[in-house]
């Protein structure tokens, strides 16, 4: 962001910061995951997503000669001190100590067995969309919930006699919508963080959309629980107090409860639940902690190097090419609305990483709702849906290449069983094509 009131004029060059990122980051992943795989390795992890905008970074400062080294740093440093990118990172570094502390504890295990335990066996592929729904809002993430679920996908499929892909793409579904909806997720903090509201209105822009669309899944899952001859899935141990944490803090983010006393919160009462119950000591549990937030630096340096990269595209004119390529397919609402979710759609395609995604599609999206009066909530709305749909559909994201090598099937096998991904794209579509 310059400091001058300016408009820059649409420069599509300024755009290649972007090209060479896409050209580093998927081709090298498609390369290393299709063509000459690693064993043990996932090809979109061999090349760092921080290295590669790393690279699109040192194209964007050569660019734009107009300009000095230190006026493009300056530039640089108002995107990053813009105060929804500052409080994004403090959240992730509290969401990442909530994660570490909670899985050390036996929080999201002892939720999914005490769920499963209570639900009647020929309704477990149901039972097992419901509880990553619900673990998925609690964790506020969608790898974690898979993490902790498909184990469980894989046991209720093998004692049952159901489908493997079957029982595994559930969980990947239910992963999903609570990763859309939940307050504590870095898309959610991203998506509405970067729109300037409040998580409570995106909250409820989504849920018109997610909640018809989970219900009409859950039907379909029904109606293929009667088809489905099951036998018993077997017992699941659990313990009620590890469990209660995850309860009170999806009641609290529902409630509204300001983010960051919902995340202390929750720390606080895993910490002395997993004292009372022996799975935590002192030492593991501030280590725990230590390990969620390490796990968030990759998420938050790349917030940083988004931000600089944005703001020098911004500068020179990148966002002003994106929108004037917008203004002449959108003329109005509805096609803003278009623009916004085809963009964010498109970067998490590119991507693999649905906040990263939103991360780079935010800024445009912010000009683009201006443009065309498009609400904020919806903007947002868009921005975390549109990313979750496509992160929960690629072959080659984080989501179904973990669920795939948990289960030792094909990350392609799952797809036919996404149910609810494909059936919120349509409520999206509907919702879109609603707007005149």
């Amino acid at each position: 962001m310059s400091n001058t009131n300016q408009q820059p004029k649409p420069n599509a060059k300024a755009l290649l910061p972007i090209a060479l990122f896409l050209i580093l980051y998927l081709g090298n992943g498609i390369y290393f995951q299709y063509i000459s795989p690693i064993e043990g390795q996932m090809g979109f992890y061999v090349v760092s997503v921080v290295l590669s905008f790393t690279f699109a970074l040192i194209l964007a400062f050569m660019q734009n000669r107009g300009k000095s080294f230190e006026e493009k740093i300056h530039i640089c440093a108002e995107g990053i001190g813009d105060d929804n990118i500052v409080t994004m990172l403090f959240i992730f570094i509290l969401a990442g100590a909530f994660s570490g502390v909670a899985g050390e504890a036996g929080g999201a295990s002892s939720t999914a067995n005490l769920l499963l335990s209570v639900i009647p066996g020929r309704f477990a592929i149901p039972g097992l969309f419901i509880i990553s729904c619900l673990i998925s809002m609690a964790m506020g993430t969608s790898v974690g919930t898979i993490s902790v679920l498909a184990p469980i996908a894989c046991a209720v499929a093998k004692n049952g006699h159901i489908s493997l892909a079957f029982c595994v793409g559930v969980v990947v579904g239910g992963a999903m919508f609570g990763d859309n909806l939940s307050f504590i997720s870095d898309t959610t903090i991203a998506a509405t963080k970067t729109q300037g509201i409040a998580m409570k209105d995106k909250f409820q822009a989504n849920l018109k959309l997610a909640l018809p669309s989970a219900i009409i899944t859950l039907a379909i899952l029904i109606v293929c629980s009667f088809k489905t001859e099951v036998t018993a899935i077997g017992n699941f141990d659990y313990n009620i107090l590890q469990a209660l944490p995850y309860f009170i803090v999806l009641v609290l983010s529902v409630l509204s409860i300001n983010v960051f006393k919902v995340l202390l919160l929750g720390c606080f009462m895993f910490i002395v639940v997993g004292m009372l119950t022996g799975s935590l000591t002192y030492v593991s549990g501030l280590s725990s902690m230590g390990t969620g937030i390490a796990g968030m630096f990759e998420t938050m340096i790349v917030t940083i190097l988004v931000a600089s990269v944005a703001s020098l595209i911004r500068e020179h004119g990148g966002f002003e090419a994106i929108l004037q390529l917008i203004r002449n397919k959108a003329g109005n609402k509805r096609g803003g609305m278009l623009g916004i979710a085809f963009l964010t759609m498109f970067m998490d395609l590119a991507t693999a990483n649905n906040t990263v995604a939103i991360v780079i599609a935010a800024p445009i999206a912010k000009q683009i709702s201006e443009e065309y009066s498009v609400e904020p909530k919806k903007t947002a709305s868009l921005l975390d849906t549109c990313s979750c749909i496509m992160q929960g559909i690629i072959p080659y994201g984080a989501q179904l290449l973990v669920a795939a090598n948990i289960a030792k099937i094909a990350s392609f096998s799952l797809i036919p069983w996404l149910i609810y991904p494909f059936v919120l794209i349509i409520f999206v579509g509907i919702s879109i094509f609603r707007e005149k």
